[in-house]
């Protein structure tokens, strides 16, 4: 088992857990050589406005891209990891889909966070635990540098969302930040939090940047008849009778070729060394 009992219990009952050295150090620099390519590439963009939710900050950067899959491999191949397949059936269950992927870095010293809100204000799944995010520490995450913090037990509240004037497309809610559990990882940590669970993250006060990269995972019996139905885009069975290993998706085989693809990040990073 991937998970302890006790920390799929504790999801289960807080909405959240972490689990530090999830992925391993060779995992890991494969993720730091592959956020170096898009950035080099100029596959992020900025999401962060002047507060009026739509005119470009000048000031403040909060770079995202999403979906991931089409400009990487190695992300494309990421759900279909022995491992994440694993926790993910431990904590909502199969059949599952992924149900989306991107990729959020704050750049040192003008990294703006994201603000407080549920992914369910998006998703609007009946059970809110039937759905989870897997947040990736692609760099060390601290307080200094704007880790993910969580409230717990928050997925029992629906709280209300408005939109956030300071993005150009996010919503934002305000819960109970007194109660919040501030997550600090090692790069290679992960942090499962299910649909329900109203979280954010920081700015970045340093002088270096901070990646992390997010997959959302739902429940089969819970996703929209759009996210199933045959011919749908990117969003791959991953177990279940259903399940291709990614070709009825993509059109080729992705499940197993993790090992590879972590090889080939790691040669590319080697070579731009």
């Amino acid at each position: 088992m991937v998970l302890t009992n006790e920390e799929v219990a504790f999801f289960r009952s807080h909405g959240y857990v972490a689990k530090p050295g999830f992925f391993s150090d060779r995992e890991t620099r494969a993720f730091q050589a592959e956020i170096d390519r898009l950035m080099e590439e100029g596959a992020l963009r900025n999401v962060a406005t002047e507060g009026d939710g739509k005119t470009a900050s000048t000031t403040l950067r909060n770079l995202q891209l999403c979906p991931m899959y089409r400009h990487s491999d190695l992300f494309r191949a990421l759900p279909f990891q022995p491992d994440v397949v694993a926790a993910i059936s431990q904590l909502i269950g199969d059949p599952y889909i992924l149900h989306l992927d991107q990729v959020f870095l704050k750049p040192g010293g003008d990294g703006m966070g994201t603000h407080w809100h549920q992914d369910n204000a998006y998703f609007k799944i009946s059970d809110p635990l039937k759905g989870t995010a897997v947040w990736i520490a692609v760099h060390d995450a601290t307080v200094d540098n704007g880790t993910m913090q969580v409230v717990p037990d928050s997925y029992k509240t629906a709280y209300e969302h408005s939109r956030d004037p300071y993005s150009d497309h996010h919503i934002r809610c305000y819960p109970p930040e007194e109660q919040a559990d501030t997550i600090e990882l090692k790069a290679g940590g992960a942090l499962f939090f299910c649909y329900g669970t109203a979280h954010c993250t920081g700015q970045n006060r340093t002088e270096k940047h901070r990646a992390g990269i997010a997959f959302h995972f739902l429940h089969a019996d819970y996703a929209p008849k759009q996210l199933i139905e045959d011919g749908r885009d990117y969003r791959p069975y991953i177990t279940g009778s259903r399940a291709t290993g990614g070709v009825a998706e993509y059109g080729i085989r992705v499940d197993g070729t993790w090992e590879s693809e972590v090889e080939k990040a790691l040669e590319h990073g080697h070579a731009v060394a």
